[in-house]
This record gives C-alpha cells, sequence and structure tokens, in this order.
C-alpha cells in the first residue's frame, strides 16, 4: 500500500476531529493559521496543503479575509470512511485522461462557435485565473471557471454535461498538486497562450494548446498512467 503523505495523514487527523468527534459544529471558525498547526504538530506549509484538500471534500471553507470555517455540507457528511483521499489519486488520474481526450476539441469548437459575449467571458475568467496566481491567491474557483466557460460556449449538451467532471478535476488538482508553484506557473503559461488562439480564433492552435496544458498538469502531477 502506499505510504500516505503528511498532508494526508494530517488531514485525515482534522476529518476525524470535525467529522466523527464533532469537535467543530458546521459554520464555526478554526483556529488561526499558527495556532492550528502547533495543535496538529505540523508546519504551516503542511497545514495548508491539508486545508486545500479538506476543502476540495467539502469539509471546509475558506472565506477571504474572515478564515477558515467548518462547512455547512459537514451535517451532511455520514460515510466516515475517508475513501476520498485514499482513492483520490486514481480518480484523478482518470479524470485527467478524460480531460486529455475531450477539452482539446472542446477548445477547439469554443474558438469557433462563442459569441462576442462569450469570447469576453472566456478572456475575462483567464485573466482572473492570471491575477490569482500572481498574487499567491487560491485560483480554484476562478480556474474552475474558466474551463467552464469554455466548454460552455461549445454550445454541445453533451459535453455541458461532463462539466461537474471537469470542475472535480480542476478542484483536485489544485488542492492535491504536490509541487503547486510548477503547476501554477505551468497554469499561467499555459492559459496565456490559449487565450491567444481564442483572440484570434483559431480553434486548431486552442485545441493543440488545451492539450499541452493538460499534459503539463499530468506531468506535474505524476499522473501518467500506464
Amino acid at each position: 500500500m502506499e505510504k500516505k503523505s503528511l498532508s494526508e495523514q494530517t488531514a485525515e487527523r482534522l476529518y476525524t476531529m470535525i467529522v466523527v468527534e464533532k469537535r467543530a459544529a458546521p459554520g464555526e471558525k478554526l483556529p488561526n493559521e499558527i495556532a492550528l498547526a502547533q495543535e496538529l504538530g505540523v508546519s504551516r506549509t503542511t497545514l495548508r496543503e491539508t486545508l486545500r484538500t479538506l476543502c476540495a471534500q467539502g469539509v471546509l471553507e475558506i472565506r477571504r479575509g474572515k478564515g477558515t470555517f467548518v462547512s455547512a455540507r459537514v451535517a451532511e457528511i455520514d460515510d466516515f470512511g475517508f475513501s476520498g483521499l485514499s482513492r483520490v489519486r486514481g480518480q484523478l488520474r482518470d479524470l485527467f485522461e478524460l480531460r486529455r481526450i475531450f477539452e482539446p476539441s472542446a477548445a477547439r469548437l469554443a474558438c469557433r462557435r462563442a459569441t462576442e459575449e462569450e469570447l469576453a467571458q472566456i478572456l475575462a475568467q483567464g485573466e482572473a485565473v492570471e491575477r490569482c496566481i500572481l498574487e499567491g491567491r487560491d485560483r480554484t474557483a476562478e480556474d474552475r471557471e474558466f474551463h467552464a466557460a469554455i466548454v460552455r460556449a461549445t454550445h454541445n449538451e453533451f459535453m455541458m454535461r461532463l462539466l461537474p467532471m471537469i470542475n472535480q478535476a480542476v478542484s483536485t488538482a489544485v488542492a492535491q498538486g504536490g509541487n503547486e508553484g510548477q503547476l501554477a506557473e505551468d497554469t499561467r503559461r499555459d492559459h496565456a497562450l490559449l487565450m491567444e488562439f481564442f483572440r484570434q480564433r483559431d480553434g486548431f492552435g486552442a485545441e493543440h494548446a488545451m492539450a499541452i496544458h493538460i499534459q503539463h498538469s499530468i506531468r506535474v502531477l505524476e499522473l501518467e498512467g500506464g
């Protein structure tokens, strides 16, 4: 069995404290980063990875300028198995295989079919992701919306039905990225190239740029399959 990282072990501990032992109620604010790291006996870097993981699981939520809070969704969690963490790498690999097949074609179609308003929305969301990266802020919501805007612009009903899986892949990748600095830099650079092709309405260019972007993520996240 693959040995769990310290952040995964800490996430399980904090999950148990919140969900199983009920030490914190839904909506309750967690202690500040320094105090919580000391309580759990880990570094602040490990704690941040832990918090990202639990946010992706829906256990916690970060409110800008206010802190980290227990999600209201915790009341709905009824399975103790921290199975999401133990399976997450396998699921993420499968999700990125789907993305590699699906999203480049979606980018090509969106580039050609997007209305002017939809194109403006794609570009605005791409710029929002870049700002988050440059400012060192969590980009999960902005990144999800960027990819969602592209899929919506395909005007293909069945592609849009895959959006929940794409959202899950983006959220989990940001939460689980072991080399977040490299992942963020690749994202910033790849999105810039992709947006340039969208500005030119170059469908084949957008298709190849999206394929490169996903492959970079697969490499950084070490998700290459057999």
